[in-house]
């Protein structure tokens, strides 16, 4: 993995992006403003969705992609969502793995009071591309020490 680097000195990476049939009306992901790290998502759906609260449902983005070794995605809720209607994403941040190739979907839950409505091309949540570095896992019969030890949930502080 040998990215490119942009006119500031940043990788740039390539990541390949195709519609799939019955969306060529449906957005690829994009940032909405120049320094946005997400991309936002749309839905793909064919028919208005009724999301009630407490309901999940697995919304299509209608595109699949392709990552080079070495990269995630992380789909993540849109904090306008969360905030104004109680809208996020369970399995959060969800990974999609280099070597996934099927349609992104987006697993979204209504915390809310009141129902939903999805429609499409709405901006449903965001997508991150992350480097995923290169890790060996090594068995060892002891491990260094550290101040924290084995402390645990709520060790380093009381609230």
């Amino acid at each position: 993995m040998r990215p490119s680097r942009d006119s500031g000195g940043i990788p740039l990476f390539q990541v390949q992006l195709k519609k799939l049939p019955g969306n060529e009306d449906v957005l690829l992901p994009r940032r909405m403003s120049e320094l946005a790290s997400g991309f936002d998502l749309h839905a793909a759906v064919t028919e208005p969705v009724i999301l009630h609260p407490g309901e999940r449902r697995l919304i299509p983005t209608g595109f699949a992609m392709s990552m080079e070794r070495g990269l995630e995605a992380q789909v993540r809720p849109r904090s306008g969502l969360a905030l104004k209607h109680g809208i996020t994403c369970l399995n959060s941040p969800g990974t999609i793995d280099a070597d996934y190739r099927g349609e992104v979907k987006v697993l979204l839950i209504n915390l809310g009071q009141e129902p939903f409505t999805i429609t499409r091309n709405e901006r449903i949540a965001q997508m991150v591309i992350q480097v995923v570095p290169e890790v060996e896992l090594v068995e060892v019969e002891e491990l260094t020490d550290t101040q924290r030890g084995a402390g645990g949930f709520g060790h380093t502080g009381t609230k």
